[in-house]
């Protein structure tokens, strides 16, 4: 009972080769009186001789060990989540996020951010467990980031993007007034998550898409119909139906083809006008001799 058996001797090694391995070592079972045999071990000078040197480095390391595994052994969680996470919902139903401190043996304050903007929490809300309510969740909030961070560093986080599913959401309806012969565009914004997809209708009928003369455009958001050299045939309310796993949604545009404007030759007039300037102006200029006379002959008559 009064030596160190093999065991122990390698665990105060181990411990003695640095932070990072110390910390993976279950020092907490050696005892002062264990480190006390070590040191006291009878037999060889040599082997008391080294365990004299470990015994006092032992406890400075051991200290400094315990406060690099507090300090970096702190981690959080989010909904019971330790890493980033989407959530999916339904748009028109609240959202609530716990964030928890784990690992920590002290008080630790939080932080929440939405995207890149710091959330405001109330006194009670920031220690060690903080709560946000997204309430209700919009179709706004889809794709947006909340993210947990410890306040004291800053590096530990945890993020969840909300993924809130919401049926086509659609425009005011619209009206469309044209010249014949004059190309149109009709656009159609709907958001939608999932994405949906876009059917184009003229007076309630599905419209046949002719090559020539209609062209369809559309991304996740904006889906277009293209008119070339509208005529007055091409009158009347064309819709834009889109529809996903959610729903659908309709926007009317009524198309007002006018008469084609005629068109004012103005070359043709500047032109005349030009002409005309320059004969008067040629005019004067060859008759001057007679106009200066007969301003002369006005002012002597005056006199």
């Amino acid at each position: 009972m009064d030596s160190c058996n093999r065991d122990e001797r390698q665990k105060i090694s181990l411990i003695l080769l640095g932070l990072g391995k110390s910390c993976a070592i279950n020092w907490p079972s050696l005892s002062p009186v264990t480190l006390a045999r070590c040191r006291h071990r009878p037999g060889s000078s040599e082997m008391a001789q080294k365990s004299s040197l470990a015994v006092p480095y032992a406890v400075p390391v051991l200290v400094v060990c315990f406060l690099a595994c507090v300090a970096t052994g702190v981690e959080l969680s989010v909904n019971n989540h330790a890493a980033d996470f989407t959530l999916s919902t339904s748009s028109g139903t609240p959202i609530s996020l716990s964030c928890l401190v784990q690992n920590s043996s002290q008080a630790e304050e939080l932080l929440w951010y939405r995207g890149d903007g710091k959330v405001d929490l109330k006194d009670g809300n920031k220690v060690n467990i903080s709560n946000i309510c997204i309430s209700p969740a919009a179709a706004t909030d889809n794709g947006v980031t909340f993210t947990c961070k410890l306040m004291r560093d800053q590096s530990v986080k945890v993020s969840v993007i909300l993924d809130v599913l919401f049926p086509p959401n659609m425009t005011e309806d619209e009206t469309v007034q044209a010249e014949e012969e004059k190309d149109v565009t009709l656009t159609c914004n709907a958001k939608s998550n999932p994405q949906g997809q876009a059917a184009w209708y003229k007076n309630n009928t599905i419209l046949t898409l002719q090559q020539d003369r209609y062209q369809v455009y559309q991304t996740s958001e904006v889906f277009q119909l293209s008119i070339k050299k509208v005529q007055k045939s091409d009158n009347g309310t064309y819709t834009c139906e889109v529809k996903s796993s959610l729903g659908s949604g309709r926007k009317d545009f009524h198309l007002i083809v006018e008469d084609k404007k005629p068109v004012f030759p103005t070359e043709a007039v500047i032109a005349a006008v030009v002409v005309v300037a320059l004969t008067v102006l040629f005019g004067i200029v060859a008759r001057r001799d007679k106009i200066f006379k007969c301003f002369k002959r006005s002012s002597e008559t005056a006199l």
